[in-house]
């Protein structure tokens, strides 16, 4: 982020009801809820990333003496307000579900505890940030998925909606699962790897191709990965990048890494073609990278038809999540406190807040809450999520009834020692100070591949997979429907 101040990074509205706040007196903390309601691409679960930019919003969020005076032009602001805005700092409490976390809908990846001035601001920036990233990360890991292993390089900075996108987007593809990134910014600043081959101009820019693949050998002798499809990849650019691996084999200086890269083209009967003649030249440890506006449905489809691809470049469906271009992350309001001791979990020290809606799927869930994740203790898998009341406990040497809180017929009962429970929203900033030591994007990517592997093949599958469950605890259910029935009278 380059140390910006981002403290203007909002919306307009959060500026005139923190003002409305100011004048009436309104003091309380407040309890907000990040949440998103439907998996990207309809799929089984989501990655939840961002949270670094998030502590950095947080860590540098004042307001400058340029800030306070574009205010004060705008003519809307009243010169007391824009004193408290001169002095303002975030004194609040902030909790989180780490980076590279899988997580499903309804539930809150951050919490933010906080007077509500507070609270209002860092909405918009906290939605960008998380909103962004959660969706790119879960886009990669789809990716990464289909590839069956194969290795997926990041491209995507060139058709990425601005610098800020295809960096921040190139980050959270590394969590997601990608090897490393064309971005060299990204590659840079995150401390991840920085990959690419060459462009077609290199090979137009010399007389011939044969030249244009000797010259590169020789440049890069540790890794030499050659762009057959300029002109003829049969005809042309298998048989000159077969001749120079000859060379290079017979002077003895063969590439640590070596291999081809096709960009267009049936990619599935190009890569067999390519396997045949590169082994039958004794290169069998050769590789074959693929590009070409790829994404996790096509990847799929091409090593169902036997593709012969080692590697994958995959850039604009990537990056963009162009089938899915928004993960719909809203920040809702859920409780406020009843007097000054909110810094207590208690239940009573909380008044709860339910927005209601004609569409079921937007009425929030209300109250000061926490997730618990629920593991099948001989598998290791994730049998549910369960959101709670903050403070509330479980125990595991007991029978445990889940119900589904929309169709509350349908149960499922975990057998006294058979499950385990992780609480995971974990905190963050705490009375203003930030208590958290984000780990390295690559820590990040690792931490993510143990937490895929923790869900069920079913619900990994790209198309009609199996949807995690996300209950209510029964406190939390009892609360909802009491003030459901308290407002639905109204």
């Amino acid at each position: 982020m380059d140390n910006r101040n981002f403290t203007l990074l909002t919306d307009y509205y959060e500026l005139t009801m923190m003002q409305g706040y100011f004048k009436n007196d309104v003091k309380e903390k407040a309890v907000f809820d990040v949440f998103y309601r439907r998996n990207p691409d309809d799929g089984g679960f989501a990655i939840c990333a961002g949270l670094q930019h998030v502590i950095d919003y947080i860590n540098n969020l004042h307001f400058s003496e340029d800030d306070i005076e574009y205010l004060r032009g705008l003519g809307d602001f009243d010169d007391d307000f824009l004193d408290y805005l001169s002095k303002f700092k975030f004194t609040g409490d902030l909790y989180a579900i780490p980076e590279g976390s899988v997580i499903f809908p309804r539930e809150p990846l951050v919490k933010v505890v906080a007077p509500i001035m507070e609270a209002q601001l860092v909405e918009t920036a906290i939605l960008n940030l998380v909103n962004h990233q959660s969706l790119i990360a879960t886009k990669a890991a789809r990716v990464c998925y289909a590839a069956e292993g194969g290795a997926v390089m990041e491209f995507g900075l060139r058709r990425a909606q601005g610098p800020d996108a295809g960096t921040f987007g190139a980050r959270a593809a590394v969590i997601g699962g990608c090897i490393g990134t064309s971005n060299v910014i990204c590659a840079k600043e995150y401390d991840v790897p920085a990959l690419g081959t060459h462009a077609h101009s290199w090979i137009m820019s010399f007389p011939d191709e044969l030249t244009a693949f000797r010259k590169y050998a020789e440049l890069y002798p540790g890794n030499t990965t050659l762009l057959v499809d300029t002109y003829d990849t049969l005809r042309s650019g298998l048989p000159h990048a077969i001749q120079v691996f000859e060379e290079l084999r017979d002077k003895g200086a063969m590439p640590k890494m070596y291999g081809i890269r096709l960009d267009s083209g049936d990619l599935a009967y190009l890569s067999k073609k390519a396997r045949k003649m590169l082994d039958e030249a004794g290169f069998t440890d050769a590789k074959i990278c693929a590009s070409s506006d790829l994404d996790e449905y096509l990847i799929d489809s091409l090593l169902a038809q036997g593709a012969m691809i080692d590697s994958w470049g995959v850039g604009t469906n990537m990056i963009t999540s162009k089938d899915t271009p928004s993960f719909g992350g809203v920040y809702k309001l859920s409780a406020i406190a009843v007097d000054d001791d909110a810094a207590s979990d208690s239940a009573d020290k909380w008044e709860p807040k339910i927005k209601l809606s004609e569409n079921p799927v937007k009425v929030t869930n209300p109250g000061n809450k926490t997730v618990f994740r629920i593991y099948d203790k001989d598998s290791g898998k994730i049998k549910a999520d369960l959101i709670a009341l903050a403070g509330e406990t479980f125990d595991t040497t007991v029978d445990m009834m889940l119900f589904d809180p929309d169709a509350t017929w349908k149960k499922t009962r975990l057998d006294a020692f058979s499950y385990e429970m992780k609480e995971i929203l974990v905190p963050v900033f705490k009375n203003g100070q930030c208590i958290y030591e984000s780990p390295s994007v690559m820590e990040i990517q690792a931490f993510c591949k143990k937490e895929i592997d923790t869900l069920w093949d079913e619900s990994r599958r790209l198309i009609n997979p199996q949807q995690v469950h996300v209950d209510l605890s029964d406190k939390l259910y009892d609360m909802k429907a009491e003030l459901l029935e308290k407002y639905s009278s109204i």
